[in-house]
Protein backbone atom coordinates (compact mmCIF):
# COMPACT_ATOMS: atom_id res chain seq x y z
CA UNK A 1 0.00 0.00 0.00
CA UNK A 2 1.32 3.42 -0.95
CA UNK A 3 1.23 6.55 1.13
CA UNK A 4 -1.41 8.03 -1.17
CA UNK A 5 -3.67 4.99 -0.70
CA UNK A 6 -3.16 5.28 3.06
CA UNK A 7 -4.23 8.94 3.03
CA UNK A 8 -7.27 8.06 0.94
CA UNK A 9 -8.42 5.40 3.43
CA UNK A 10 -7.93 7.82 6.31
CA UNK A 11 -10.11 10.42 4.60
CA UNK A 12 -12.75 7.76 3.90
CA UNK A 13 -12.84 6.60 7.52
CA UNK A 14 -13.22 10.13 8.88
CA UNK A 15 -15.96 10.78 6.35
CA UNK A 16 -17.84 7.68 7.54
CA UNK A 17 -17.63 8.93 11.12
CA UNK A 18 -19.05 12.28 10.12
CA UNK A 19 -21.88 10.64 8.15
CA UNK A 20 -22.88 8.13 10.87
CA UNK A 21 -26.53 8.62 11.80
CA UNK A 22 -26.49 7.23 15.33
CA UNK A 23 -24.43 5.51 18.01
CA UNK A 24 -24.91 2.10 16.41
CA UNK A 25 -23.51 3.36 13.09
CA UNK A 26 -20.53 4.89 14.90
CA UNK A 27 -19.83 1.56 16.57
CA UNK A 28 -19.86 -0.16 13.19
CA UNK A 29 -17.30 2.35 11.88
CA UNK A 30 -15.11 1.74 14.93
CA UNK A 31 -15.22 -2.02 14.46
CA UNK A 32 -14.55 -1.74 10.73
CA UNK A 33 -11.38 0.29 11.17
CA UNK A 34 -10.16 -0.29 14.75
CA UNK A 35 -11.54 -3.72 15.63
CA UNK A 36 -9.41 -6.85 15.92
CA UNK A 37 -10.01 -7.65 12.25
CA UNK A 38 -10.32 -4.02 11.17
CA UNK A 39 -8.48 -2.14 8.47
CA UNK A 40 -5.87 -0.48 10.70
CA UNK A 41 -4.62 -3.69 12.38
CA UNK A 42 -4.45 -5.32 8.92
CA UNK A 43 -2.42 -2.42 7.51
CA UNK A 44 0.00 -2.59 10.44
CA UNK A 45 0.58 -6.30 9.72
CA UNK A 46 1.35 -5.42 6.08
CA UNK A 47 4.06 -2.89 6.97
CA UNK A 48 6.69 -5.57 6.26
CA UNK A 49 5.79 -5.26 2.60
CA UNK A 50 6.31 -1.48 2.52
CA UNK A 51 9.64 -0.40 0.97
CA UNK A 52 12.23 0.18 3.75
CA UNK A 53 12.69 3.79 2.75
CA UNK A 54 8.97 4.53 3.20
CA UNK A 55 8.42 2.62 6.45
CA UNK A 56 9.20 5.46 8.92
CA UNK A 57 6.83 7.87 7.21
CA UNK A 58 4.25 5.11 6.65
CA UNK A 59 4.32 4.23 10.37
CA UNK A 60 3.88 7.86 11.40
CA UNK A 61 0.87 8.28 9.14
CA UNK A 62 -0.74 5.06 10.41
CA UNK A 63 -0.43 6.28 14.02
CA UNK A 64 -1.71 9.73 13.06
CA UNK A 65 -4.69 8.10 11.33
CA UNK A 66 -5.49 6.01 14.44
CA UNK A 67 -5.30 9.06 16.70
CA UNK A 68 -7.46 11.18 14.40
CA UNK A 69 -10.05 8.41 14.00
CA UNK A 70 -10.27 7.73 17.74
CA UNK A 71 -10.64 11.44 18.49
CA UNK A 72 -13.35 11.84 15.88
CA UNK A 73 -15.27 8.84 17.21
CA UNK A 74 -15.00 10.09 20.80
CA UNK A 75 -16.18 13.54 19.80
CA UNK A 76 -19.25 12.19 18.00
CA UNK A 77 -20.11 9.74 20.80
CA UNK A 78 -19.87 12.54 23.39
CA UNK A 79 -22.56 14.51 21.61
CA UNK A 80 -25.37 13.48 24.00
CA UNK A 81 -24.46 9.83 23.48
CA UNK A 82 -26.32 9.61 20.19
CA UNK A 83 -26.91 11.63 17.06
CA UNK A 84 -30.40 13.05 16.90
CA UNK A 85 -32.39 11.87 13.94
CA UNK A 86 -33.93 15.29 13.55
CA UNK A 87 -33.47 18.64 15.22
CA UNK A 88 -35.42 18.90 18.48
CA UNK A 89 -36.41 15.23 18.57
CA UNK A 90 -36.57 13.50 21.95
CA UNK A 91 -35.02 10.05 22.19
CA UNK A 92 -37.21 8.15 24.63
CA UNK A 93 -34.78 5.23 24.64
CA UNK A 94 -32.16 7.20 26.58
CA UNK A 95 -31.84 6.22 30.27
CA UNK A 96 -33.22 8.72 32.77
CA UNK A 97 -31.03 10.84 35.00
CA UNK A 98 -31.74 10.00 38.63
CA UNK A 99 -30.66 12.36 41.38
CA UNK A 100 -30.04 11.17 44.92
CA UNK A 101 -32.40 12.75 47.47
CA UNK A 102 -30.89 15.16 49.98
CA UNK A 103 -30.73 14.54 53.73
CA UNK A 104 -30.90 16.91 56.68
CA UNK A 105 -27.65 17.34 58.54
CA UNK A 106 -27.58 15.56 61.94
CA UNK A 107 -27.03 18.89 63.74
CA UNK A 108 -30.08 20.41 62.02
CA UNK A 109 -32.12 17.32 62.87
CA UNK A 110 -31.28 17.48 66.56
CA UNK A 111 -32.05 21.22 66.74
CA UNK A 112 -35.41 20.79 65.00
CA UNK A 113 -36.41 17.77 67.08
CA UNK A 114 -35.36 19.52 70.30
CA UNK A 115 -37.33 22.66 69.42
CA UNK A 116 -40.41 20.54 68.69
CA UNK A 117 -40.10 18.61 71.97
CA UNK A 118 -39.74 21.72 74.13
CA UNK A 119 -42.50 23.48 72.20
CA UNK A 120 -44.87 20.87 73.62
CA UNK A 121 -43.77 22.02 77.07
CA UNK A 122 -44.43 25.68 76.32
CA UNK A 123 -40.87 26.75 75.45
CA UNK A 124 -40.23 29.16 72.57
CA UNK A 125 -37.02 29.50 70.55
CA UNK A 126 -34.89 32.59 71.18
CA UNK A 127 -31.86 33.71 69.20
CA UNK A 128 -28.98 36.10 69.70
CA UNK A 129 -25.78 37.34 68.01
CA UNK A 130 -22.61 35.28 67.75
CA UNK A 131 -20.57 38.35 68.78
CA UNK A 132 -21.27 39.13 72.42
CA UNK A 133 -19.98 41.46 75.13
CA UNK A 134 -18.29 40.59 78.40
CA UNK A 135 -21.34 41.46 80.51
CA UNK A 136 -23.78 39.11 78.77
CA UNK A 137 -21.29 36.26 78.27
CA UNK A 138 -19.53 36.35 81.65
CA UNK A 139 -20.43 39.03 84.20
CA UNK A 140 -24.22 38.62 84.17
CA UNK A 141 -23.76 34.86 84.40
CA UNK A 142 -21.94 35.31 87.70
CA UNK A 143 -18.53 34.39 86.25
CA UNK A 144 -15.74 35.92 88.39
CA UNK A 145 -13.17 38.14 86.67
CA UNK A 146 -10.36 35.68 87.46
CA UNK A 147 -12.17 32.68 85.95
CA UNK A 148 -9.91 30.80 83.46
CA UNK A 149 -12.63 30.80 80.80
CA UNK A 150 -11.92 34.50 80.27
CA UNK A 151 -8.32 33.85 79.25
CA UNK A 152 -7.33 34.46 75.65
CA UNK A 153 -6.28 30.82 75.55
CA UNK A 154 -9.92 29.76 76.07
CA UNK A 155 -11.99 32.53 74.44
CA UNK A 156 -11.89 34.27 71.06
CA UNK A 157 -11.63 37.92 72.10
CA UNK A 158 -12.19 40.59 69.47
CA UNK A 159 -11.86 44.30 70.25
CA UNK A 160 -12.55 45.83 73.65
CA UNK A 161 -15.12 43.77 75.54
CA UNK A 162 -16.41 41.98 72.43
CA UNK A 163 -15.90 38.27 71.93
CA UNK A 164 -17.26 35.26 70.06
CA UNK A 165 -19.77 33.82 72.51
CA UNK A 166 -18.56 30.76 74.38
CA UNK A 167 -22.10 29.55 75.11
CA UNK A 168 -25.68 30.42 74.21
CA UNK A 169 -26.44 31.51 77.80
CA UNK A 170 -26.01 35.21 76.86
CA UNK A 171 -29.30 34.90 74.98
CA UNK A 172 -30.95 34.13 78.32
CA UNK A 173 -29.56 37.38 79.74
CA UNK A 174 -30.76 39.31 76.70
CA UNK A 175 -34.25 37.88 77.03
CA UNK A 176 -34.49 38.66 80.74
CA UNK A 177 -33.33 42.23 80.22
CA UNK A 178 -36.04 42.68 77.58
CA UNK A 179 -38.98 40.76 79.10
CA UNK A 180 -40.48 40.30 82.53
CA UNK A 181 -41.35 36.90 83.99
CA UNK A 182 -42.52 34.38 82.96
CA UNK A 183 -39.72 33.57 80.50
CA UNK A 184 -39.60 30.06 79.07
CA UNK A 185 -37.10 29.71 76.21
CA UNK A 186 -34.56 27.47 74.53
CA UNK A 187 -31.60 29.02 72.72
CA UNK A 188 -30.03 26.90 69.97
CA UNK A 189 -27.00 28.43 68.32
CA UNK A 190 -23.36 28.32 67.32
CA UNK A 191 -20.65 28.81 69.96
CA UNK A 192 -16.87 29.23 69.89
CA UNK A 193 -14.05 28.14 72.16
CA UNK A 194 -10.31 27.73 71.73
CA UNK A 195 -10.42 23.94 71.86
CA UNK A 196 -8.03 21.71 69.96
CA UNK A 197 -10.07 19.79 67.40
CA UNK A 198 -10.15 16.05 67.95
CA UNK A 199 -12.71 13.23 67.90
CA UNK A 200 -14.82 14.81 70.66
CA UNK A 201 -13.92 18.53 70.63
CA UNK A 202 -14.22 21.40 68.18
CA UNK A 203 -13.50 25.13 68.33
CA UNK A 204 -16.86 25.77 66.67
CA UNK A 205 -19.88 23.82 67.86
CA UNK A 206 -23.59 24.18 68.69
CA UNK A 207 -25.41 24.39 71.99
CA UNK A 208 -29.02 24.40 73.11
CA UNK A 209 -29.68 26.03 76.45
CA UNK A 210 -32.98 26.41 78.23
CA UNK A 211 -34.36 28.84 80.78
CA UNK A 212 -37.60 28.93 82.72
CA UNK A 213 -38.17 31.81 85.16
CA UNK A 214 -41.52 32.59 86.76
CA UNK A 215 -43.08 34.36 89.72
CA UNK A 216 -44.72 31.07 90.59
CA UNK A 217 -42.57 28.49 92.40
CA UNK A 218 -40.24 26.60 90.05
CA UNK A 219 -38.29 23.78 91.65
CA UNK A 220 -35.49 21.33 90.92
CA UNK A 221 -38.18 18.67 90.61
CA UNK A 222 -39.64 20.65 87.68
CA UNK A 223 -36.21 20.73 86.04
CA UNK A 224 -35.76 16.98 86.51
CA UNK A 225 -39.16 16.16 85.05
CA UNK A 226 -38.51 18.44 82.05
CA UNK A 227 -35.19 16.81 81.20
CA UNK A 228 -36.61 13.31 81.81
CA UNK A 229 -39.37 14.07 79.30
CA UNK A 230 -36.82 15.35 76.80
CA UNK A 231 -34.66 12.23 77.20
CA UNK A 232 -37.57 9.88 76.47
CA UNK A 233 -38.74 11.92 73.49
CA UNK A 234 -35.28 12.27 71.95
CA UNK A 235 -33.66 8.94 72.87
CA UNK A 236 -36.62 6.60 73.23
CA UNK A 237 -39.26 5.69 75.79
CA UNK A 238 -36.85 3.51 77.78
CA UNK A 239 -34.29 6.29 78.31
CA UNK A 240 -33.43 7.04 81.94
CA UNK A 241 -31.97 10.18 83.51
CA UNK A 242 -29.42 10.51 86.30
CA UNK A 243 -28.48 13.71 88.15
CA UNK A 244 -25.10 14.23 89.83
CA UNK A 245 -24.05 17.21 92.00
CA UNK A 246 -21.81 19.67 90.20
CA UNK A 247 -20.85 23.36 90.11
CA UNK A 248 -21.62 26.08 87.57
CA UNK A 249 -21.18 29.82 88.29
CA UNK A 250 -24.71 30.73 87.20
CA UNK A 251 -26.77 27.97 88.87
CA UNK A 252 -27.11 26.89 92.50
CA UNK A 253 -27.64 24.06 93.17
CA UNK A 254 -26.07 22.64 90.01
CA UNK A 255 -26.18 19.15 88.55
CA UNK A 256 -24.65 17.13 85.73
CA UNK A 257 -27.26 15.24 83.73
CA UNK A 258 -26.67 11.76 82.33
CA UNK A 259 -28.94 9.83 79.97
CA UNK A 260 -28.98 6.05 80.10
CA UNK A 261 -27.15 4.58 77.12
CA UNK A 262 -29.69 3.98 74.37
CA UNK A 263 -27.35 1.51 72.66
CA UNK A 264 -27.00 -1.03 75.46
CA UNK A 265 -30.00 -0.02 77.58
CA UNK A 266 -27.77 0.75 80.56
CA UNK A 267 -25.96 -2.61 80.60
CA UNK A 268 -22.61 -1.16 79.50
CA UNK A 269 -21.00 -0.98 76.07
CA UNK A 270 -18.31 0.77 74.05
CA UNK A 271 -20.45 3.89 73.54
CA UNK A 272 -21.00 4.51 77.27
CA UNK A 273 -17.55 3.19 78.25
CA UNK A 274 -19.19 0.31 80.11
CA UNK A 275 -20.88 2.67 82.60
CA UNK A 276 -24.43 2.43 81.25
CA UNK A 277 -24.70 6.25 81.29
CA UNK A 278 -23.76 9.07 78.91
CA UNK A 279 -23.05 12.60 80.15
CA UNK A 280 -25.37 14.95 78.26
CA UNK A 281 -26.04 18.28 79.98
CA UNK A 282 -25.37 20.70 82.80
CA UNK A 283 -28.30 22.22 84.70
CA UNK A 284 -29.46 23.78 87.93
CA UNK A 285 -31.55 26.45 89.62
CA UNK A 286 -30.70 29.97 88.49
CA UNK A 287 -28.33 31.60 91.00
CA UNK A 288 -30.03 34.65 92.63
CA UNK A 289 -26.95 36.74 91.83
CA UNK A 290 -27.76 36.36 88.12
CA UNK A 291 -31.09 38.09 88.80
CA UNK A 292 -29.16 40.91 90.47
CA UNK A 293 -27.05 41.46 87.32
CA UNK A 294 -30.19 41.41 85.16
CA UNK A 295 -31.89 43.98 87.40
CA UNK A 296 -28.85 46.26 87.21
CA UNK A 297 -29.00 46.11 83.41
CA UNK A 298 -32.77 46.74 83.39
CA UNK A 299 -32.73 49.45 86.06
CA UNK A 300 -35.61 47.90 88.03
CA UNK A 301 -36.45 44.92 90.24
CA UNK A 302 -38.44 42.87 87.72
CA UNK A 303 -36.36 39.85 88.74
CA UNK A 304 -36.47 40.21 92.50
CA UNK A 305 -34.55 37.16 93.84
CA UNK A 306 -37.11 36.86 96.62
CA UNK A 307 -40.03 36.68 94.21
CA UNK A 308 -38.85 34.82 91.10
CA UNK A 309 -37.78 31.22 90.64
CA UNK A 310 -36.16 29.52 87.72
CA UNK A 311 -33.96 26.81 86.31
CA UNK A 312 -31.52 26.61 83.40
CA UNK A 313 -29.91 23.79 81.44
CA UNK A 314 -27.62 23.37 78.46
CA UNK A 315 -26.14 20.66 76.27
CA UNK A 316 -24.09 20.28 73.12
CA UNK A 317 -26.02 19.56 69.93
CA UNK A 318 -23.13 17.60 68.43
CA UNK A 319 -22.98 15.50 71.59
CA UNK A 320 -26.64 14.54 71.23
CA UNK A 321 -26.18 13.82 67.51
CA UNK A 322 -23.15 11.61 68.12
CA UNK A 323 -24.99 9.59 70.76
CA UNK A 324 -28.29 9.38 68.89
CA UNK A 325 -26.79 8.37 65.52
CA UNK A 326 -23.75 6.46 66.75
CA UNK A 327 -21.17 8.87 65.31
CA UNK A 328 -17.73 8.22 66.84
CA UNK A 329 -15.91 11.34 65.59
CA UNK A 330 -17.26 14.90 65.78
CA UNK A 331 -15.17 15.87 62.75
CA UNK A 332 -17.41 13.74 60.52
CA UNK A 333 -20.16 16.30 61.10
CA UNK A 334 -18.15 19.04 59.38
CA UNK A 335 -16.51 17.25 56.45
CA UNK A 336 -19.56 17.62 54.14
CA UNK A 337 -19.11 14.05 52.91
CA UNK A 338 -22.36 13.19 51.14
CA UNK A 339 -21.66 9.48 51.61
CA UNK A 340 -21.82 9.98 55.37
CA UNK A 341 -24.83 12.30 55.30
CA UNK A 342 -26.80 10.04 52.97
CA UNK A 343 -26.69 7.24 55.55
CA UNK A 344 -29.02 9.30 57.73
CA UNK A 345 -31.57 10.01 54.98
Amino acid sequence: MTLAELDAQQAQSLGEVAAAADAAALEQVRIRYLGRNGSLPAIIKQMKDVPPADRPEFGKRVQAWRAALEASLADRMAGAGTVKKEEGAFDCTLPGRWFAPGAKHPVSRVIEETAAIFARLGFTVADGPDIENRFNNFTALNTPAHHPSMDASDTFWLTGDLLLRTQTSPVQIRMMTQYTPPVRIITPGRTYRRDTTDATHSANFHQIEGLYVDTKPVSLADLKSTLAYYAKEMMGSKAGVRFRPHFFPFTEPSVEVDFSCHVCGGKGCRVCKMSGWIEIAGAGMVDPRVYGHVNSARGDMAYDPAKVYGYAFGFGVERIAMVKYGIPDIRWLYENDTRFLSQLA
